[in-house]
């Protein structure tokens, strides 16, 4: 598997790209050309052209979850793909990959919309939708992990904003945060979002999909912003017990949760330009 890095908060020192708040990876596997998330604007396209990546040419887009960072690239991406239909441009019909809740509406305090701005019936135009709570492979080693369990006692903890589900405003759990499992011989790489759902929970949840112990990276948001200390703890406890090769800890992970990763496992710097094979 390859993987790029189109989107991060940061980017590298010397490689002249956009960054923003937000997430997209561009990933090779198996014979497949996947899309996991499409940031908060257009500069996953952007970056994607400077790198030679043709985006009309993937088979999978993957949603982590529905939040604005990881979404709202989804409308430059459906330009993208009408434009190209009008100038006749070779271009394939992806399928997109998400939990049922990944477009449903969302609100914060803050924000009266951030959730995706593009519903189902829109996708369904450009797109062949699949939405899944349950784990499923879109290749022989990658596999979507679905609705995570949550079965540990300091991650997820809080909601996080609203959502509207048939028409009713819910406390929002993110229960549609899920992430992807890439087997190699040498264990799993697992690849995240934000991991609302907790990077600990996904862990488990990969090793038991995938029936592989073993954890050779992780790479993606892990969501410890000012988190609380238990969480934090409870989280830097169960890397040094899991004891995997390394951390790509970006995204959604502040400066004082990766100093404290750091003493638990092998952390390595995440920008837009990265590319990591496995």
């Amino acid at each position: 598997m390859k993987l790029t890095v189109l989107v991060d908060n940061n980017t590298l020192i010397d490689r002249y790209f956009f960054g923003e708040p937000g997430v997209s990876y561009y990933i090779e596997a198996d014979g497949i050309k996947v899309l996991f998330d499409v940031g908060y604007s257009d500069i996953f396209i952007q970056n994607a052209h400077k790198m030679s990546i043709d985006l009309l040419e993937l088979d999978i887009i993957v949603l982590s979850h529905g939040h604005l960072d990881h979404t709202w690239g989804l409308d430059p991406l459906v330009r993208m793909y009408t434009e190209a239909g009008l100038e006749a441009l070779p271009a394939k019909r992806p399928k997109l990959v998400a939990h049922p809740n990944a477009l449903l509406p969302k609100r914060s305090e803050k924000v009266p919309q951030s959730g995706s701005l593009i519903g189902a019936d829109a996708l369904s135009a450009f797109t062949e939708l699949k939405l899944s709570k349950v784990p499923f492979h879109l290749s022989e080693n990658l596999v979507f992990l679905g609705e995570i369990e949550r079965t540990n006692n300091f991650e997820a903890q809080e909601p996080h904003g609203k959502t509207l589900d048939n028409g009713i405003e819910k406390d929002d759990y993110l229960l549609d945060d899920s992430a992807l499992a890439y087997k190699t011989e040498s264990g799993l790489v697992i690849i995240t979002g934000c991991s609302h759902s907790g990077i600990c929970n996904i862990v488990e949840q990969a090793r038991e999909v995938c029936g592989e112990q073993r954890v050779l990276d992780i790479i993606g948001g892990f969501h410890l912003m000012d988190p609380p200390q238990e969480q934090l703890q409870g989280t830097v406890e169960y890397l040094q017990d899991l004891n995997p090769r390394e951390l790509h800890a970006c995204h959604c992970t502040d400066l004082n949760s990766k100093i404290a990763l750091a003493k638990a496992a092998n952390l390595k710097e995440v920008g837009v330009g990265l590319t990591q094979e496995y």
